[in-house]
């Protein structure tokens, strides 16, 4: 009997780190659900390319800081393959706001996205993952949830509970055959809309050991791994790819 194909739902997957991983795992014969919120294109492209390496590939427009979007997402990918095996939870937004002038409008903004979305898509891909007794949950942090940052309270408020979420999730559901892991890149090369954290990465780069930025091939290396069976073992951790920036 052939071997039934996963599922994995990947949100920010129009670009960088995000398309990387999809066709990491659409290599590895994984049907993708490809997210974003606002470059269309982006993601159909991403979904053409998976789809050239022989898996179905379909797009699911939507703002993962938005509750309602969420279910939509989902169900989506659900109605259309059955269940989500592995959702990967990469889409982020890291705008910089002084903390004493940030209004309560942007913090939530931040939080929402960064924190809500992760934990409204875990809550509704969960119980798919639980019917089968298979699934992998996969969170990406940064090195915002290691490192406080100027400006930036509320990406790594927010990264810090998506870590301790991941923590729970690991232990909760680790008896039903599910793993909860998070990757936590360093500097990484990529498209950038944002000038700002450009130059941040540009200083970061400076202090990264091995003396480059990564790339986004070598990040969804390890979402790759952890996707997979032979990842079985592997739950509860965080996977620093920063190479060797200080911790």
């Amino acid at each position: 009997m052939a071997k039934t194909k996963r599922t994995a739902l990947i949100t920010g997957s129009g670009r960088n780190i995000g398309r990387a991983c999809a066709l990491a795992l659409a290599a590895d014969g994984i049907n993708l659900v490809i997210n974003g919120s606002r470059n269309q294109n982006a993601c159909e492209q991403t979904a053409a390319m998976a789809r050239e390496l022989g898996v179905k590939a379909k797009v699911a427009m939507g703002d993962i800081g938005q509750e309602e979007d969420v279910q939509g997402i989902a169900g989506e990918a659900i109605l259309d393959f059955g269940a989500v095996d592995i959702l990967v939870c990469n889409a982020a937004i890291r705008p910089s706001h002084d903390f004493l002038e940030m209004t309560d409008e942007q913090w939530h903004r931040v939080i929402d996205t960064n924190f809500m979305g992760t934990f409204w898509l875990a809550r509704a891909c969960l119980p798919g993952m639980v019917d089968k007794g298979w699934g992998r949950v996969i969170n990406f942090a940064g090195m915002n949830a290691i490192h406080g940052y100027n400006g930036r309270a509320h990406v790594s408020a927010s990264k810090h509970a998506v870590w301790g979420l991941t923590k729970a999730l690991a232990k909760e559901f680790g008896p039903e055959g599910i793993t909860a892991n998070i990757i936590s890149p360093g500097p990484i090369e990529g498209e950038r809309n944002d000038p700002t954290m450009a130059a941040h990465i540009a200083e970061m780069a400076n202090r990264v050991p091995v003396g480059r930025l990564g790339t986004g091939d070598e990040v969804a290396a390890a979402c790759a791994l952890l996707a997979s069976d032979k990842g079985g073992f592997i739950n509860g951790q965080m996977i620093q790819i920063n190479g060797g920036a200080e911790t």
